[in-house]
């Protein structure tokens, strides 16, 4: 039988939407098969989700007027007035809209096998950083992860579990307590380490966590950079010379800090086989925020919402809560050291699209 033209395009033209839709399928098949199944957070305030809330120290948040914007306006240990750019990302991977900390006992092993932050606000690389306030140093922060490890393979299986460790997303943010709350602040470390030699001790503290993460199973990691740090409201507050401006010295030192880490990233991706490690750098995105608050949506970006803007965080937010903004969406930090749950927002889609994109791949 004899096929007529008309009918030979048309079997060619369903072909080929047949094909292309074959093509479409195994490609979100793909997608979805790679898909990261959970994110597991290491660092500072930044990312703390409440694990503070659980230690004795003052390093905490679990009071109004933080949390006021959160779900339910809870006040659950994030140094901010709603989400951190975790939850951000993790919503941003579809996996869900915040991640719970892993000392919180509301929470149980199924939350988090999804994802999970063993981060503790005001600690840093540093072990003599997380004894000035007595919070979770860096290698407990490890030890809790391979507590966890163990719960998981009891709750999903060995299989189930090996697989999600390694799927898994491990973001590392950490750094400016080293320097803002020791180096700067607390004779000792500044009369051991020129900043540049601090800066190496650091970098290689972050190699060696990031080889134990590796040694554990971790293969897909993003490392933090730091943020300008010199351009919190607290370090503006205090630059009587400078006008109030950002404190130049620290955001060079954080420039300084981020060239090491970023070359860091370099050499671990070629020492470790098979490891997908990038560096998340948010301080240019941070700086054009701070430099330019109109342009997203801001009012003011020299002081923060929280009591009179200028010094205050922790506890000092809570006793002069009755002098904090109305509207924290028209503030770039909440509190004197922390970004507000908007500026968090415009943060994390800057990481996910600029550096963390890959791993939905």
């Amino acid at each position: 039988m004899t096929m007529k033209g008309g009918q030979r395009k048309n079997l060619l033209y369903t072909n080929n939407i047949l094909c292309i839709l074959l093509l479409q399928w195994l490609d979100l098949s793909l997608v979805k098969s790679a898909k990261v199944p959970a994110i597991i957070v290491f660092g500072d305030s930044s990312v703390d989700a409440g694990n503070n809330n659980f230690i004795s120290t003052v390093a905490r948040s679990n009071f109004q007027p933080y949390g006021r914007d959160f779900l339910g306006g809870k006040p659950t240990g994030r140094f901010s007035n709603g989400r951190i750019a975790t939850d951000f990302i993790s919503e941003a991977f579809g996996i869900k809209p915040y991640i719970p900390a892993y000392l919180d006992p509301s929470f149980n092993i199924s939350q988090f096998a999804t994802g999970v932050s063993f981060a503790s606000a005001a600690t840093g690389y540093d072990n003599a950083t997380s004894d000035v306030l007595s919070v979770i140093p860096l290698w407990k922060q490890l030890e809790y992860y391979k507590e966890y490890q163990k719960k998981l393979g009891a709750y999903l299986g060995e299989k189930k579990a090996k697989e999600t460790i390694t799927k898994a997303l491990y973001i590392i943010s950490l750094g400016t307590n080293d320097f803002l709350e020791n180096y700067y602040t607390i004779p000792g470390r500044a009369s051991q380490y020129t900043p540049s030699e601090y800066q190496n001790f650091l970098a290689g503290i972050a190699q060696n966590f990031i080889h134990k993460l590796y040694d554990l199973g971790a293969k897909k990691i993003s490392l933090g950079g730091l943020p300008p740090m010199g351009c919190l409201p607290l370090e503006r507050t205090t630059n009587f010379a400078g006008g109030n401006d950002c404190v130049s010295n620290y955001n060079n030192i954080a420039l300084e800090f981020n060239g090491k880490l970023n070359k860091l990233t370099t050499k671990l991706k070629k020492d470790l086989p098979g490891i997908r490690l990038v560096f998340s750098n948010p301080y240019d995105v941070l700086l054009g925020v701070v430099k330019k608050p109109g342009q997203y949506g801001f009012q003011v970006a020299s002081m923060a919402c929280c009591a009179t803007g200028m010094f205050e965080m922790g506890y000092a937010c809570s006793r002069a809560s009755l002098f904090s903004c109305m509207d924290a969406s028209r503030y770039v930090f909440w509190d004197s050291f922390h970004p507000t749950e908007k500026t968090n927002g415009i943060v994390a889609n800057y990481l996910v699209k600029n550096a963390l994109a890959q791993f939905l791949h």
